[in-house]
């Protein structure tokens, strides 16, 4: 009988097989364009952090976005404004997205590149912490929005939930991303002010009936991670 023995791979072995596959998947199903491009580059120029989705999971937000028949969308955390521009392509001609971004540098930027992309009438980038910017919203009657996106600093994200729930209605749909932090998620030890935050919000969501939620890992050109998908029920 021939045994056969198989090697563990490493990590950065792991690694380029996952960018790979995130590479292939992209060619073939969420090719960039000159728009979406040269907001990346811009970013880089800018020497913004390389924490931007990949173009794969822009396309999913995309797609959740016209699946769910969006007319409104709220983002929390913009950065260069790449995931902006495609949930706003997700939008209506009438439609309407606010992202709230903490640095007035990336906010500046991420409207430049959504006034390159043509979306400066739909979209919009407010500058400040969110955690201020957020009731100012909800005081300006801005919701309820059909979709939420929150990609901000991890120790808020319970803070972005509750808000998210206030801001939303019946029917709304409510992503976290960076949920599954390398795995990290499961260490109930964990001092790490973003493992807190995400154990957090994962017992919030757990708890609260309003929300029906599901979360999956990924792995990918971003490493190991993952997002939770939430629907508010009532």
């Amino acid at each position: 009988m021939t045994q056969h023995t198989h090697r563990a791979q490493a990590p950065e072995d792991l690694q380029a097989g996952w960018t790979a596959v995130d590479a292939y998947l992209t060619d073939q199903l969420a090719p960039g364009d000159e728009t979406l491009d040269a907001a990346l580059a811009a970013s880089d120029e800018a020497g913004l952090p390389k924490i931007a989705v990949a173009p794969n999971q822009g396309k999913l937000l995309h797609l959740l976005a016209r699946v769910q028949g969006a007319r409104t969308i709220l983002e929390i955390g913009t950065l260069g404004g790449y995931s902006t521009i495609w949930l706003a392509r997700a939008l209506p001609p009438d439609g309407r997205l606010i992202s709230l971004e903490y640095d007035p540098a990336h906010a500046e930027l991420a409207r430049l590149n959504l006034d390159r992309a043509g979306l400066n009438e739909v979209a919009a980038v407010r500058t400040g912490a969110a955690l201020d910017t957020l009731p100012k919203l909800e005081a300006e009657g801005a919701g309820p929005f059909d979709l939420v996106f929150i990609d901000a600093d991890k120790k808020n994200n319970p803070r972005y939930v509750e808000w998210a729930l206030r801001l939303t209605r019946p029917g709304s749909v409510i992503v976290v991303d960076n949920v599954v932090r390398g795995g990290r998620v499961v260490d109930a030890e964990s001092s790490d002010e973003a493992i807190l935050g995400t154990r957090e919000m994962f017992d919030l969501v757990a708890r609260d009936p309003r929300l029906d939620a599901t979360a999956i890992q990924t792995v990918g050109s971003k490493g190991y991670d993952g997002l939770l998908i939430a629907r508010v029920v009532f």
